[in-house]
């Protein structure tokens, strides 16, 4: 017999290592995610994603507590995710939601050469959140 083949994984989680967990679980809470009340006081958050996937959220606190050598990392940038929504409206409405909530605009909504409406804002933690969806065909 030959060697076992490599498991293939049967989930996602998305994990996000947050300097301020309040911060980070409003700017998810505006954007749409179910973030159920009293999140902000856990050291750990699990929130359900579209398709069935997870977004976990940790504070640095939690990290360094099983990981004695642990350093946050600096600058902004360390993660980008994507969310598609069902209309081009739907993306300029999450868009200008989410600035209004006092999330930076990364990049403003258009319409992309590639054949969807996007436009990306910055999470608490600087991480860049794209929001997307199809334009219509021609």
């Amino acid at each position: 017999m030959g060697p076992r083949p490599t498991p293939r994984p049967t989930s996602t989680l998305f994990e996000i290592v947050t300097t301020d967990l309040a911060k980070a679980l409003a700017f998810y809470r505006a954007l749409g995610l179910d973030v159920p009340d009293g999140a902000e006081d856990q050291p750990h958050v699990d929130l359900p994603l579209p398709g069935g996937n997870r977004l976990a959220l940790d504070t640095e606190a939690t990290i360094a507590s099983f990981t004695p050598d642990f350093a946050p990392p600096t600058g902004e940038g360390r993660l980008a995710l994507a969310f598609g929504y069902d209309t081009p409206a739907d993306v300029d409405a999450a868009h200008a939601a989410l600035t209004s909530a006092g999330a930076p605009s990364e990049r403003e909504p258009f319409d992309a050469f590639w054949g969807q409406r996007y436009a990306t804002v910055r999470d608490p933690d600087g991480n860049h959140v794209d929001l997307f969806a199809a334009l219509p065909q021609t």
